[in-house]
């Protein structure tokens, strides 16, 4: 089991942080209490294998909040808890540009103090924690996809491979509303006015044939798989872990689902993690 804390300074991004690692297929818990450190870490040990990654934001703000915390980590390494500490900081300028954006006082911050002081006092207050830090990530300046790639690269064990969904549909029954790309076939030829393919689907040699087979199709075929080979990399690239690429003709049953079968079988040549599904294929 992987057991991950998250610690750092406020407003340098820990949250953001472990809702990158939840991406990540990690079980996150944020600003659990230091008193439950222990007893958490007892309950993931007894789930057998159930939690494989386990990230936990730790807000130390107050002096007996972090006085708890270094005697709880030695706790965690007695019970053979084999634990790693990622610390997220930040520039003091980057932390009170952010909460001064926010409009809501720093944790720390004293009656009448400035943020600025209250960045200082905590950063002084956690020199401990980080100084057991396994990994330092300094957010200033960072968008969320360069430290989401920043995250990725440091804990790969975790990270998810990028996956495309390839959906075929009719758009007599509406679009896919989580597509991501749509392409419309319905300039092929089509099956349905050809009585003895019209019982069968996209998915039977004869009809892919004669939606594909002719220099439309095939023209169209070839451009797209040259888009496909350029802008899937530059997704993933992104940061992204998922992409949805719909087809669509009138009736979900013919044309796109002879094209969708296609594509997914040359993405999964390049990409391990492709599935196919045909919407609408039973219906009408």
């Amino acid at each position: 089991m992987e057991f991950l804390i998250i610690s750092g300074m406020s407003g340098a991004g820990k949250s953001q942080t472990a809702d990158i690692l939840e991406d990540m297929d990690y079980y996150c818990v944020d600003n659990l209490p230091i008193a439950l450190l222990g007893r958490f870490a007892e309950l993931c040990l007894a789930s057998k294998g159930r939690y494989d990654h386990v990230a936990l934001v730790t807000d130390v703000r107050e002096r007996e909040s972090l006085d708890g915390l270094l005697p709880a980590l030695d706790g965690l390494w007695k019970m053979g808890l084999d634990y790693h500490i990622l610390y997220i900081e930040a520039d003091i300028p980057s932390i009170v540009r952010r909460y001064k954006g926010s409009r809501r006082p720093h944790p720390m911050q004293e009656p009448g103090g400035s943020i600025e002081d209250a960045v200082r006092r905590e950063a002084l207050a956690l020199a401990p924690v980080r100084e057991r830090a396994d990994y330092i990530i300094n957010t200033s300046g960072l968008t969320t996809n360069m430290l989401q790639s920043r995250i990725r690269k440091l804990l790969s064990g975790g990270e998810r491979r990028f996956s495309i969904t390839v959906t075929a549909f009719g758009y007599k029954y509406g679009l896919p509303m989580d597509a991501d790309l749509v392409f419309d076939v319905r300039f092929l030829p089509n099956p349905y006015y050809v009585s003895q393919l019209r019982p069968k689907s996209g998915l039977e040699p004869d009809v892919a044939a004669f939606a594909l087979s002719n220099p439309v199709a095939e023209g169209f075929m070839a451009r797209l798989f040259t888009l496909l080979d350029y802008i899937v990399p530059l997704y993933a690239e992104e940061g992204r872990y998922t992409l949805h690429i719909a087809v669509g003709c009138t009736g979900g049953r013919h044309r796109s689902v002879a094209v969708a079968d296609a594509l997914a079988k040359r993405l999964s040549s390049r990409n391990e993690n492709v599935t196919a599904s045909y919407r609408d294929i039973d219906k009408g």
